[in-house]
């Protein structure tokens, strides 16, 4: 059980708004918490960083993010976004179904980040011209469903977190197609014009 006398403190690497811990920052930012940020190089040292907070139990497998939440350790990206969807009591569907949605998008765009990932260094034309078109026309189709802007409608979910990401980290290395479906671009306008993440996009420009 959480202990809300504990802080909450936000572990991950200091590599700007790329990467899988920045769905998690947002996400804190949108909800209003309050917390603690610590950033690691992720240079020569970051294997005996990774040693060290492994030894220290704040992750298992040495990766980040990791969030300390009121006396809880929770480590990987989608499971904290659950985990304080749950804490929070929102961020979720109220039905059965739209749970069902919600998780099923965050995998769908976890599939995505490992493609992502593995073409970090040089995306392939097969990822760019094939696998990204598919996957937002995929997403698109969740989106379609409903008038929007988000997966639910008017109501914003983890899973919106997670998708923005995708859209973003796509747009940083130049693999986003050069057109999105309307349904996506109409979220994305949406999830930007929301008061906290409009103020960190502006502070974090670059």
């Amino acid at each position: 059980m959480a202990d809300i006398s504990s802080p909450i403190i936000y572990h991950y690497l200091d590599i700007g708004r790329r990467g899988r811990g920045e769905v998690v920052n947002l996400f804190l930012k949108d909800a209003g918490l309050e917390f603690k940020d610590i950033r690691y190089p992720y240079d020569n040292t970051w294997l005996e960083t990774s040693n060290k907070l492994r030894q220290s139990k704040l992750t298992r497998t040495g990766q980040l993010p990791a969030l300390e939440y009121h006396g809880a350790v929770v480590t990987q990206h989608i499971p904290i976004l659950r985990y304080l969807t749950r804490e929070l009591g929102a961020y979720d569907g109220d039905t059965n179904w739209e749970k069902y949605l919600v998780d099923a998008v965050s995998d769908i765009y976890i599939d995505w980040r490992s493609q992502w990932v593995a073409n970090l260094k040089g995306a392939t034309e097969a990822y760019k011209n094939e696998y990204v078109p598919k996957y937002y026309d995929l997403i698109a189709q969740y989106y379609s469903d409903v008038d929007g802007p988000y997966l639910l409608g008017d109501k914003i979910t983890y899973a919106d977190f997670a998708i923005y990401q995708s859209i973003d980290n796509d747009t940083r290395t130049g693999t986003i197609p050069e057109t999105l479906p309307p349904a996506l671009t109409k979220f994305v306008e949406a999830f930007e014009k929301r008061p906290n993440i409009s103020a960190y996009i502006t502070q974090t420009k670059a």
